[in-house]
């Protein structure tokens, strides 16, 4: 083996490693719509949650990028520990597929059906339409699957040049004592676990340890322990993620762990008494690419077997490893681990967004409340609201920036576009919460009082007002277009109203009835009242483009309402509704 050999193995695993990432990510993106859903849907007991672990990873081709996602739900809330026990174990054995698929390159046969299935015949052709999808197709899925393709492509190529690579390490004999070193079953789990350590993924390391078989000089009792340690070594990508988290996704990444020693050292026993005991012929027979394959699937599926019936103790043994935080500790509402698949991050965007609109409606519904009854808890439950939607916008507004640095599907961009604004007018709603609240604590301090017309004006516009929220929140929740098309005509009528009251105040600080300062006081409610009907209007607007598939804000709303009889019925239906003077509409 020279200089040129060693430059075509390092080439080759470049490129499988490359293919492998790239094909695995890809599919991730391609799955990643409806992978929220299946995990939602399909972890509920002990055989849904591992189906489902096992068919994800299959789908991704990573049981690294299963557990890290799998960890990230965990610590966000999506899924509890006992769920994730499940999915992990499943995730086990959908890993070994790649290995399997990996194993075609091993065919060697002259008939024409199975000279097809080699690698080398297809892969061509797949990476010929890989190309066509990725740089003529416009569309984000099927770029996606032209992706997926090449990856394929370059990681079979790159699985041959290294096995062409080291075809000539089969007469030096240096390579064959290296292997006869492994057949030391501790010797190999510790190599294993290292290489799959270093490159993070335990199908790329089977994917290596296939290539050195292409040799022919790997027996099957070196092989089986390397196997076995890169069980553990794929744990190190899990552990890693768990960093930071809270103690649940802690605990979910040291199940990953705890599963794959405690398998491990179980079945690594059993093969040194097999050994030692019987010693069958096979053990020291030249392992094959599909032998490879099948003894990873069979280790895996031992090892779930084993541990599958005790998952009720591994929950135990890590909660025991991870005990109990004497002190409630915080819980991150949005985690960074979820970015690595988008539309779940952007799902629990939708998540977080939601509390957030829930808490700055309730704000301004109590502010409203403070206005007939004050109370030092009611003005403190504000204030607590207020600060809560700031800090939903900090922690959105930056994940959404970063998730729209991802590679993201033109659908999920317009969706996070529609929340980086919506979010924006709930923090305003909490701040004209606390702006009401402020008005009505100087008009309470300084021994003011409105007049009972006024109260009663102020009581029409905060009941418009009061509705003009609850439609609000009620569209964004449910992506209700109905609910959005009823916003435009009451914000509409609230305009009115404000000017209607303006100008009767006017009249009556003219009368000498009502003082400048109460003016003051008076004028401020009015302006946060109808801003707050204008962020409600922002809101509809959104919900509306959103269901027009168009980020062109009020375009819908605006086309509405000069086109539309159902806009004038609801308009004149608010006139009648909230009419200033009772038996006839002040606003006509």
């Amino acid at each position: 083996m020279d200089v040129f050999d060693v430059l075509a193995l390092v080439g080759g695993l470049s490129l499988f490693l490359f293919g492998m990432n790239i094909m695995g990510q890809s599919l991730e993106r391609r799955a990643g719509d409806n992978l929220r859903a299946v995990l939602g849907r399909f972890t509920t007991n002990k055989a849904a949650g591992f189906f489902t672990g096992l068919g994800i990873t299959a789908v991704i081709q990573s049981s690294s990028a299963t557990t890290v996602m799998v960890v990230g739900f965990v610590n966000s809330g999506l899924m509890t520990l006992k769920q994730a026990i499940h999915v992990i174990m499943g995730a086990n054995i959908g890993t070994t597929i790649t290995a399997w698929v990996l194993s075609l390159a091993g065919i060697d046969s002259k008939t024409m059906l199975l000279s097809l299935l080699k690698p080398a015949s297809f892969t061509p052709v797949l990476a010929g339409i890989g190309i066509v999808f990725y740089m003529f197709c416009k569309e984000d899925r099927k770029k996606d699957t032209g992706m997926i393709l090449l990856g394929f492509a370059t990681l079979m190529f790159g699985m041959e040049s290294m096995s062409d690579a080291v075809s000539g390490l089969r007469d030096i004999p240096a390579f064959q004592e290296l292997f006869l070193l492994f057949q030391n079953p501790i010797a190999g789990v510790l190599a294993g676990a290292l290489l799959t350590a270093v490159i993070q993924s335990s199908s790329a390391s089977v994917g290596i340890l296939q290539a050195l078989a292409a040799t022919g000089q790997v027996s099957y009792s070196a092989a089986i322990p390397i196997i076995m340690g890169q069980n553990i070594g794929t744990c190190v990508t899990a552990m890693l993620s768990s960093a930071g988290a809270n103690k649940n996704a802690k605990r979910a990444a040291l199940v990953h762990l705890s599963f794959n020693v405690i398998g491990t050292s179980v079945w690594l026993v059993v093969f040194c008494l097999v050994t030692l005991l019987w010693n069958p012929a096979i053990l020291g027979k030249s392992v094959s690419l599909a032998g490879i394959a099948a003894a990873h699937s069979v280790f895996n599926i031992l090892c779930t077997l084993l541990m599958l019936p005790l998952s009720g103790s591994l929950e135990k043994l890590v909660n025991c490893l991870v005990p109990d935080a004497v002190q409630p500790e915080v819980q991150p509402e949005l985690d960074e681990r979820l970015l690595n698949t988008p539309p779940i991050a952007l799902e629990r965007c939708y998540e977080v967004a939601e509390d957030m609109a829930q808490a700055s409606v309730s704000a301004l519904k109590e502010a409203l409340q403070f206005l007939q009854e004050s109370s030092p808890k009611l003005a403190a439950s504000i204030r607590e609201k207020e600060k809560k939607t700031d800090y939903y916008e900090d922690i959105l507004g930056s994940y959404l920036v970063k998730l729209s640095a991802k590679q993201i599907s033109e659908a999920d961009s317009i969706k996070a576009a529609k929340l980086l604004k919506i979010i924006g007018d709930f923090e305003r709603i909490s701040d004209h919460a606390v702006n009401i609240l402020e008005s009505a604590e100087e008009k309470q301090g300084k021994g003011l009082i409105f007049t009972k017309t006024a109260e009663s004006e102020l009581h029409v516009l905060c009941s418009a007002v009061n509705e003009i929220l609850d439609l609000s929140l009620n569209a964004f929740l449910t992506d209700d277009l109905q609910l959005a098309y009823r916003i435009e005509p009451l914000e509409q009528v609230i305009d009115r109203l404000k000017e209607q009251m303006r100008m009767r105040h006017i009249l009556r600080m003219q009368q000498g009835v009502c003082s400048i300062d109460v003016g003051f006081i008076w004028s401020d409610l009015l302006t946060n009242l109808e801003r707050t009907s204008d962020h409600c209007s922002n809101i509809a607007g959104c919900v509306t483009d959103m269901a027009n598939h168009t980020l062109n804000l009020h375009e819908s709303l605006h086309n509405f309402r000069n086109n539309s009889e159902e806009f004038q019925d609801s308009f004149k239906a608010y006139i009648c509704k909230y009419s200033l003077q009772p038996g006839r509409s002040a606003l006509l």
